[in-house]
């Protein structure tokens, strides 16, 4: 096992975690196991975040911040170690994505990162992350906190039909995917709109594509390939990319109509029956 007094602290937002617990739990005359039956884990779990073996959930961190008594500190850390588990390739846009005061998005392939189920995202993530998945996972939930912020960005989502065909995981996890997606249907913040197989030919044919909008800083746009991200503040993009989205919305369906065609696939593909004390 590795010697947690060899880890230096800023290697990593994970190592700073860990030495931190390990500071406090010592100054609180804990050992591991005494620490792990306050917070209701195991002593190997507890050695194995102190020596970086392992991330920690924001539930964990939050139960130590109780146990401890640290002012929140494991609750704000936690958010970098998350972060910081995410494709180093991907992570500038996450940080933009958290500032963003407008996100618009085309998927024609997933559901949007932001509206995911987790387990949508594990059956997405397993993929080419099979050896992280549960930090991928844990980190793409954690950048779902921005919706839940007091004055969250306003969402616009385009998807195409073949999104709600396309099974991930299996129809159990299509149906909570689908079923969360009608849940933002009176979001105030979220707008979900589905791009039909009848609308042909349509300016998203290039593939998936993202605009963020902020109060004081340049719109960007993102664009993904297998393993890297390509964002641009390029003036005659944007503008090309935005009037291709509003294109993309006007010919979506509505979002009442989006609402209808997913509950029906939910039905049809997915073996979804309504409860008929609710209809």
């Amino acid at each position: 096992m590795v010697n947690i007094r060899s880890l230096d602290p800023s290697a990593s937002p994970l190592d700073y975690y860990g030495s931190e617990l390990r500071r406090l739990r010592e100054e609180a005359g804990l050992n591991q196991q005494q620490l792990g039956d306050i917070v209701y884990c195991t002593a190997s779990l507890i050695g194995q975040i102190e020596t970086a073996k392992k991330v920690p959930t924001r539930e964990f961190s939050e139960r130590l911040d109780a146990a401890l008594m640290t002012g929140g500190l494991f609750s704000r850390l936690v958010g970098l170690v998350l972060k910081s588990q995410l494709p180093t390739w991907f992570q500038q846009y996450a940080e933009l994505e958290a500032k963003a005061t407008y996100i618009s998005t085309y998927q024609a392939q997933l559901v949007y990162g932001l509206l995911q189920t987790e387990e949508y995202a594990r059956a997405v993530l397993s993929v080419d992350h099979p050896d992280k998945l549960d930090e991928m996972v844990a980190a793409r939930m954690e950048r779902q906190r921005i919706l839940e912020r007091d004055y969250p960005p306003v969402l616009c989502v385009v998807l195409d039909e073949a999104v709600l065909h396309r099974e991930l995981g299996d129809a159990e996890v299509m149906r909570n995917q689908l079923a969360n997606l009608l849940g933002f249907l009176d979001h105030r913040w979220v707008q979900v709109q589905v791009l039909p197989f009848k609308a042909g030919q349509h300016t998203g044919l290039l593939g998936s594509f993202n605009l963020l909008r902020f109060e004081d800083d340049p719109d960007i746009c993102y664009t993904e390939s297998y393993d890297s991200g390509h964002m641009t503040a390029n003036s005659q993009a944007i503008r090309e990319r935005s009037v291709g989205y509003a294109r993309l919305q006007a010919t979506a369906l509505s979002r009442e109509d989006s609402a209808a065609l997913i509950a029906r696939v939910m039905e049809e593909r997915y073996e979804y029956e309504p409860d008929p004390a609710v209809a």
